[in-house]
């Protein structure tokens, strides 16, 4: 089978399409996998040479949550259809939002990692703005013409169906994170959050509000430039900046405790990776979390620094408890597997696979008669 799939190298998008491509290449899938939003650093590259059944074709065309993207998405959108029609793929698996309305010869899959207008809701907590109608209007059309919308949790797809819906046919998919590249180090007092900093979603500024009040260190890991040059600063913390997956992982490994205070996160890939480090997490309270994590985290109001850190001192000053709750985190996390994601996704492509046979039968029995 040869998927054409997008990606873009900004967030956890790439990690999850790193890992997706190499669990793909057990099942004898090739993928071409075209970039947008922004160019690669040395280190994707050479992550995407690595993957032998993975051909990499690179753009920095904008992506829809960017400013002013649409000119360039139109742009973008020729250049799509040209890679499919000199690939030939057997599935088109797009893991941006628009662009499932394109004319595509093979079936479309759109995966909803995450949206603007359910992200306003969540940070700023009020509908999104009338300027974002054009978002809307070519989400909800991209999505309701892909063959199948996924989404890696069920409070994600409500979000997408309640915004865009109805859609041809859903399914919820969790993500998956290789371990091999993990695993458990000699840990130390200190706290770790990783993420974008400049994404309010994340909101580290409840970490940094509470920083100088807890006995521990806090460190923030992250890119601290959005795409479109705004710098965010942080204060009270260390901020090593963005780091690759490998130093990353040496964070997590010295790590005690992982927090990520989210106000707005899907799925949470820095949270699973944190788990495989033995990170006792403290989380967001979102239902997106408690679906993926349920009773092996603790979590926290996003709005209430104080809750944040009587939490966080509650494990620090009961190493038994900051124990336990690695454990359950640890334990948890090892049934994400991208083996495991890689099989559902094996059955979403061949589900629209086979409409795509019955329609042809359908088609060809009308002529026929």
């Amino acid at each position: 089978m040869k998927i054409l799939m997008t990606a873009d190298p900004i967030g956890g998008v790439w990690t999850y399409a790193m890992d997706l491509c190499a669990a793909l290449a057990a099942n004898h899938c090739d993928v071409v996998l075209a970039t947008l939003g922004a160019p690669l650093s040395h280190a994707q590259r050479a992550q995407a040479a690595g993957l032998r059944n993975m051909e990499l074709r690179e753009s920095t065309f904008l992506l829809e949550w960017m400013n002013s993207p649409w000119q360039s998405l139109e742009s973008a959108a020729h250049w799509l259809m040209e890679l499919e029609a000199e690939v030939a793929p057997d599935v088109i698996h797009l893991n941006h939002l628009v662009h499932g309305d394109l004319p595509w010869r093979a079936p479309v899959i759109v995966v909803g990692h995450s949206c603007v207008l359910s992200w306003w809701t969540a940070v700023r907590n009020e509908p999104a703005p009338e300027s974002l109608a054009t978002y809307r209007t070519r989400v909800r059309n991209s999505l309701r013409a892909a063959n199948l919308v996924l989404a890696p949790t069920r409070a994600m797809m409500a979000a997408l169906t309640k915004l865009y819906g109805p859609f041809k046919a859903s399914r919820v998919i969790p993500n998956g994170r290789d371990g091999a590249g993990f695993g458990m180090g000699r840990k130390e007092p200190l706290i770790l959050s990783a993420g974008r900093l400049w994404d309010d979603g994340k909101n580290v500024r409840l970490l940094c509000e509470i920083a100088d009040r807890l006995p521990w260190p806090v460190h923030i890991a992250g890119s601290d430039t959005s795409p479109d040059g705004q710098r965010q600063s942080l204060s009270g913390v260390n901020a090593p900046g963005h780091l690759t997956s490998e130093r990353l992982a040496r964070w997590y490994r010295r790590a005690a405790i992982y927090a990520l205070p989210a106000r707005y996160e899907p799925f949470g890939l820095t949270a699973l990776e944190a788990a495989l480090c033995g990170c006792a997490l403290v989380l967001g309270n979102l239902e997106s979390l408690r679906e993926v994590w349920g009773t092996n985290a603790l979590y926290v109001c996003p709005d209430d620094p104080e809750e944040l850190l009587t939490t966080l001192l509650s494990l620090i000053r009961d190493p038994s408890r900051r124990a336990r709750y690695a454990t359950l985190a640890l334990l948890h996390a090892t049934q994400y597997t991208p083996e495991k994601t890689a099989s559902r996704y094996l059955g979403a492509y061949a589900s629209v696979l086979k409409q795509k046979e019955i329609r042809a039968c359908v088609s060809h029995s009308s002529i026929t008669l």
